[in-house]
């Protein structure tokens, strides 16, 4: 099936080097049946162990790679790629279970690399064997490796916590700002509202003002005609009777003489 799938170099290489291993762990299994010392037994399933998760390393990559080329190819040439890395995954774990069988057979705990869809982490089992295969001076390198990388890790949450932190202070300053300035507008639509309402009640003040001031000059012009046409009645009909003389415009009384100064003919 490799020869008719369309691979990149890259794939390629993963490829090959999968199945090379999987001849190895063939090869390693076939062997173990012929061993009858329990301890080499032992040694013999640590390496098997080792292949298998060179396996699973060597597997990650190969999907990786179809990912990354995904767009690159066809959605068949993707669809055969794919599966073709879960056959090398039931592969694998046909061999987990063959392993699992040697262990139990030893008296050993069970040991799953691979779950139900791909590969699982190793095991503190697993770890404690890695360990113990370790010289001192690696142990150190180890454990000054995994201090850096969780003091970098701490260093990081950190640097995320102080810039939330300081985010959250911009914010609350800003927020700050905004009631206030919410609040400065409100005071001045107040104001605004408050003068609108004094003017209102000037110009209607005014209003009546004016229409009081229209009522009085009507009321004056009217008298002044009213003088105006009595005058001219006056002058142009002075005997007229029914008009009463104006004070200041009546004609001049007649001269009147004194009774010592009239005539004897007078008085008969």
């Amino acid at each position: 099936m490799a020869s008719a799938l369309q691979m990149t170099p890259q794939l390629e290489q993963i490829h090959g080097e999968i199945r090379d291993t999987y001849r190895a762990l063939s090869n390693g299994f076939q062997k173990l049946d012929k061993i009858k010392d329990s301890n080499r037994q032992s040694k013999q399933l640590e390496e098997l162990t080792g292949k298998m998760r060179e396996c699973k390393r060597l597997i990650k990559d190969f999907d990786r790679e179809i990912k990354d080329e995904e767009t690159k190819s066809s959605p068949e040439v993707h669809k055969q790629l794919n599966d073709e890395k879960q056959s090398m995954i039931k592969e694998l774990n046909s061999f987990v279970a063959l392993r699992k069988t040697y262990m139990n057979s030893l008296g050993n705990k069970r040991v799953e690399l691979f779950d139900e869809g791909g590969v699982s982490e190793p095991t503190a089992d697993d770890n404690v064997r890695m360990a113990s295969s370790m010289t001192n001076q690696e142990l150190i390198d180890a454990g000054k490796k995994t201090m850096d990388e969780t003091d970098q890790a701490i260093e990081r949450t950190q640097k995320v916590v102080e810039q939330t932190i300081e985010v959250g202070t911009q914010t609350a300053v800003t927020l700050k700002g905004q009631t206030e300035q919410m609040g400065r507008i409100v005071n001045e639509l107040d104001t605004i509202n408050f003068s609108i309402k004094k003017a209102s009640q000037l110009v209607k003040e005014i209003g009546r003002q004016v229409a009081t001031d229209k009522c009085i000059m009507l009321f004056l012009f009217l008298i002044v005609c009213g003088v105006i046409a009595i005058i001219v009645v006056k002058i142009v009909n002075p005997n007229n009777k029914d008009i009463r003389d104006i004070p200041g415009l009546a004609p001049p009384a007649p001269a009147r003489r004194l009774l010592y100064l009239r005539t004897p003919e007078h008085f008969e």
